[in-house]
């Protein structure tokens, strides 16, 4: 691995390489072994944000471990699905992460992430639908957007997403976030010219069947224009949101 980095060097010193191609050649420069972790820090060049860390399922330890070495890279750190008892943890060990409790999202921005051309506005159908929202919005500000919320709008009362027009019409990219049924994206890709990306979530009664029922009705949308990604999932969603906002 050092050996490839000193030859990459060494040719840029020479002038046999350009800085460009040095770059291009760095994207996919191996990554870091941890044994329980392999940390690729060349994505942020391949992707423009650093290797985001999914937390559950993985130990504290675990977690603490490859925090650290994204932080220390310089890197902006990302962590979904912590327990606030993660979190506090984290903290100890990285004392300026900060946590938004209902989206159980982890974060610091150490650096400056090239800003999105535009809007990105997250709705949802529901209260209950908001952790999956803050996920997604949190998520958004750490990729660069400007966000905004809109909480509470679902198909029980068509006035309300109405009444929300005007930021409808501002937005760049809308994430709508719904468990039940799911109608909300329809809707409101009924309402605008911009992408709709539909997030089902597993709230609802029993024949919701954990978000099935609502991830079937997004993808059988009449109005053209929703994407849909997988139940629960506030971080897909918004890091496609910002790759469509940075077009």
């Amino acid at each position: 691995m050092k050996s490839q980095l000193e030859n990459i060097l060494r040719k840029v010193h020479a002038g046999r390489l350009s800085p460009e191609k040095a770059l291009a050649a760095l994207k996919h420069y191996p990554y870091q072994d941890l044994e329980y972790a392999k940390i690729d820090h060349q994505r942020e060049l391949r992707k423009g944000f650093p290797e985001i860390i999914y937390g559950l399922g993985k130990t504290d330890g675990q977690i603490l471990g490859i925090s650290r070495e994204i932080v220390k890279q310089g890197g902006n750190l990302l962590v979904t699905r912590i327990e606030p008892a993660t979190y506090r943890k984290i903290k100890k060990a990285i004392p300026g992460a900060c946590y938004q409790p209902q989206g159980k999202i982890v974060y610091l921005k150490k650096r400056p992430v090239e800003p999105g051309k535009g809007l990105i506005l997250v709705l949802t159908a529901g209260t209950s639908d908001v952790p999956v929202a803050e996920e997604a919005a949190v998520t958004c500000d750490m990729l660069g957007n400007k966000v905004e919320r809109v909480y509470d709008v679902g198909v029980a009362g068509l006035h309300r997403i109405l009444g929300e027009y005007d930021k409808l019409n501002r937005a760049r990219v809308i994430i709508a976030v719904a468990g039940m049924e799911g109608a909300l994206p329809s809707v409101v890709a009924g309402l605008v010219t911009v992408p709709v990306i539909a997030v089902p979530t597993s709230v609802g009664y029993g024949a919701s069947f954990k978000g099935l029922a609502a991830l079937l009705a997004m993808l059988n949308s009449c109005p053209g224009g929703v994407g849909v990604v997988n139940i629960d999932n506030g971080f897909g969603a918004a890091y496609l949101a910002s790759l469509i906002n940075h077009l």
